[in-house]
């Protein structure tokens, strides 16, 4: 009996090979760019792309203050923290996250796109998200990402 036997191939943390890209965030609708960077850290771009293994490349975003919501999302949009304790809960609307801290914006919508494993915890240790046009990772020879 002749049969072909074609298997899938299954990658394995050991054999990944990780490149990292550049994004200039500048401009960009939050959702729209964080769902491409969240795709990019997942590994979904690549054909050996497996669900239970990290494959995922590392992701640089640069000019995370220039960011930009749609609509009134500025002034409605509302980020909920809960400190587990009786009156801990702190609401914080996008406007204000932006002037104190410009990289959570970007930092928490992908976080909301990642799996809520360890594997997506480990998905988010590949984000680096810088607020100016300057980051320290000149030596990885970093390439541009455009969508």
């Amino acid at each position: 009996m002749n049969t072909l036997s074609y298997k899938t191939k299954s990658a394995k943390k050991e054999e990944v090979e990780r490149k990292w890209y550049v994004i200039d965030a500048e401009g960009e609708v939050v959702g729209r760019v964080c769902s491409q960077i969240a795709h990019v850290l997942r590994g979904k771009h690549k054909p050996s792309y497996t669900p239970h293994v990290d494959t995922g490349d590392y992701v640089i975003v640069i000019n995370a203050e220039k960011i930009r919501f749609t609509g009134n999302k500025w002034d409605q949009k509302e980020y909920i923290t809960f400190s587990g304790y009786p009156g801990g809960q702190k609401r914080r609307v996008a406007k204000e996250m932006r002037d104190k801290k410009p990289i959570g914006v970007v930092e928490i919508a992908v976080r909301g796109m990642l799996p809520k494993t360890k594997l997506g915890r480990a998905m988010i240790k590949k984000l680096f998200v810088y607020e100016g046009a300057e980051h320290p990772h000149g030596a990885q020879k970093p390439e541009t990402l455009e969508f």
